[in-house]
């Protein structure tokens, strides 16, 4: 599968657009992430295009490695340590990592995508959709202007296949404005719930619906994340 990457890079020039004018004391405010500041976010985005460019050199070399040798504890401890940059400062690692993500795919041939990735034991193409996810999400998250009825359609729905293994299966869910749907599980369907496109994956991504989807009876709980499967380290 051809990955988005002009979508991508799209969406890189927004979130640029969205902090240019990010004062200290905004950066220090909290975001919409409980716990987490603006410059939790702003640290998070720019390690994770470190994190996925690395990914990518090393498997367009034909080599596999974790993104994180410490794991979890290693990328926590990255954005803990640089969430209290300066707005300057976080604009100016969020240009140098996007920068550099950018520039590893570009050297990426058609071939190249199918190449295999630690994260999520996937192929390189499935970073940049991954990537594509945390940009406009985060960007959400930042409550800066940016709400989920400016996320692109394609991006929507695309959020709406990875986040649909969330719902009880057997619930399907209707986006009425494109006139698309999605099932969860084989069995048959049983609670639809409806609503616009980027409402569903905002739902879906946990996030605040513009407007809320909706069921015949409440709206189902969802599960959890999707699990990152166990990193493999076999070599090429």
């Amino acid at each position: 599968m051809q990955p988005p990457v002009t979508a991508v890079i799209e969406a890189h020039r927004e979130l640029e657009r969205v902090v240019a004018g990010l004062s200290d004391q905004q950066v220090a405010e909290a975001s919409a992430l409980p716990g987490w500041s603006r410059g939790h976010v702003l640290a998070h985005l720019a390690d994770n295009a470190r994190m996925f460019a690395r990914l990518a050199e090393h498997a367009l070399r034909g080599e596999l490695v974790v993104g994180y040798e410490g794991g979890v504890d290693e990328r926590n401890a990255i954005i803990e340590a640089t969430a209290g940059r300066s707005a300057a400062e976080h604009r100016a690692q969020l240009a140098a990592h996007t920068a550099g993500l950018e520039a590893s795919w570009a050297r990426a041939a058609d071939v190249d995508w199918s190449r295999p990735v630690t994260f999520r034991n996937a192929d390189l193409a499935a970073t940049v959709f991954a990537r594509w996810r945390e940009a406009w999400i985060h960007m959400v998250d930042l409550e800066l202007g940016v709400r989920p009825e400016d996320w692109p359609e394609e991006l929507a729905a695309h959020a709406i296949d990875f986040l649909l293994g969330r719902l009880p299966a057997g619930t399907r869910v209707h986006a009425e404005d494109v006139g698309r749907q999605w099932s969860a599980g084989d069995v048959p369907p049983g609670t639809v719930v409806t609503g616009g496109v980027r409402d569903l994956a905002a739902w879906l991504a946990g996030r605040t619906p513009v407007v809320p989807p909706v069921a015949a009876e409440e709206l189902p709980v969802l599960g959890p994340w999707p699990p990152h499967p166990p990193q493999r380290l076999d070599r090429l």
